[in-house]
C-alpha cells in the first residue's frame, strides 16, 4: 500500500483481525497529519518503506534532489518509527539511474514495481491480467473520497479475487 493518505482505524482493525500481512510505503508529505497512525500499524508487524517526502516525478530531478526526497525520507522514517526501511517505491513507478543510486546510497536493498494494482471495483495490469506466483499488487492508502468505497472494501475485492485464483498474501519484504 502506497502513499499514507487515508487513514482508516477500520483497515488496521480488520488486516489485524484477519492477519492479513501487507507492506507500506510512505511519503512524509501525507502521513506528517498522523504520523501514531503508522506506529500503530508498524505495532501489528508491518514494515514501513520509503516513497519519497513529497511524492515528485523522480526521473526530472537532478541526483542532488532525488537523494534529498529519498534519503531524507529514510531519515524521518528511521527517527519517528526506529528502523531504516530497506525498500523504495519510487512515486509513480518512475525512476532513472540517478534514483537507484540515491537509494542505495542511503540503505535501500530493493525497489520492487508491481504487476497489477487492485482498486475497490477492478484492477489495473501491467501484464496479462492474470494472477502469477510472486506478483506484487499495488494499492493506495485511499477511501471514499477517492474510491466511494473505504479501504476494507478495497481489501475484501482483492483478497476475493487473491483467493478465488488460489493465491495467499505475503509482506512484500519477505520475499524480496
Amino acid at each position: 500500500m502506497d502513499d499514507g493518505a487515508d487513514k482508516d482505524p477500520e483497515l488496521l482493525r480488520m488486516m489485524s483481525e484477519l492477519k492479513i500481512p501487507y507492506s507500506a510505503f510512505l511519503s512524509d508529505y501525507v502521513i506528517s497529519d498522523n504520523y501514531a497512525f503508522f506506529k500503530k500499524m508498524q505495532k501489528r508487524g508491518v514494515t514501513l518503506n520509503n516513497h519519497t517526502l513529497h511524492h515528485p516525478y523522480l526521473p526530472s530531478m537532478s541526483y542532488a534532489r532525488q537523494h534529498h526526497e529519498i534519503c531524507d525520507q529514510q531519515v524521518k522514517i528511521t527517527e519517528r518509527y526506529g528502523a531504516a526501511p530497506l525498500l523504495f517505491r519510487p512515486p509513480f513507478g518512475n525512476y532513472n539511474r540517478d534514483s537507484l543510486r540515491a537509494a542505495k546510497s542511503c540503505g535501500i536493498k530493493a525497489v520492487p514495481l508491481w504487476e497489477a494494482e487492485a482498486f475497490p471495483d477492478h484492477m489495473e495490469w501491467r501484464g496479462d491480467h492474470k494472477l502469477h506466483p510472486g506478483d506484487i499488487i499495488l494499492t493506495h492508502f485511499q477511501g471514499h473520497k477517492e474510491w466511494k468505497a473505504s479501504m476494507p472494501d478495497l481489501i475484501r475485492a482483492v483478497m476475493k479475487r487473491i483467493t478465488d485464483e488460489g493465491y495467499a498474501v505475503a509482506r512484500l519484504e519477505d520475499y524480496v
